[in-house]
């Protein structure tokens, strides 16, 4: 288990756009068909790393805590399936439909999207406001695997409330820390 930071794209950021396959119900979805009302949280993660295995059953109660004020969660997994089959599209279904997701679960096959958000971990996250600019970017909460901080998502909680609340989020940002994506190799 590597522990990799996130890149800590600057505020402010224009979410890159992108088309991609939803894992759960085989369609190809936009952001724009995607965003939130108030806010888009995007996250990329994946089956088989123990860091969203950790916050796993958070992500899914974020969803669901938010959802009816305008929020919508994102997940995106851009893993190399061929060096990481545990990732592959028909693996994601099972895993977003076991952890409750109420959410898309889309797969970045070219790897352009994760690039295009300089995401460095799974997890990591970006917290968008409703013109699709970042707000937030970093660590769900304190939790790791192993250190018996629980897990609560207060993080990111902050910043959408703070967006909702259409307020300045006065919190430190810290960085995810997960395991690296899985890149192609060249």
């Amino acid at each position: 288990m590597s522990d990799t930071p996130s890149n800590m794209m600057p505020l402010g950021t224009k979410a890159p756009q992108f088309t991609l396959k939803d894992t759960i119900t085989d369609t190809i979805m936009s952001l724009e068909q995607l965003k939130g009302k108030k806010a888009t949280v995007i996250f990329f993660i994946c089956n088989h790393c123990p860091f969203v295995i950790h916050v796993n059953a958070q992500l899914a109660q974020l969803a669901k805590d938010y959802i009816d004020k305008g929020v919508r969660c994102i997940a995106i997994s851009s893993n190399d399936i061929e060096h990481y089959p545990q990732d592959a599209p028909e693996h994601m279904k099972n895993f977003a439909t076991q952890a409750g997701y109420i959410f898309p679960y889309l797969y970045d096959e070219t790897q352009s999207v994760a690039k295009a958000y300089n995401a460095a971990c799974t997890p990591d996250f970006y917290v968008f406001d409703s013109d699709l600019s970042l707000k937030y970017r970093g660590q769900l909460d304190d939790s790791r695997p192993g250190n018996q901080v629980p897990v609560t998502g207060q993080d990111i909680r902050q910043a959408l409330d703070c967006i909702l609340e259409d307020k300045d989020n006065p919190n430190l940002q810290k960085p995810s820390i997960g395991c690296s994506i899985k890149w192609f190799k060249a």
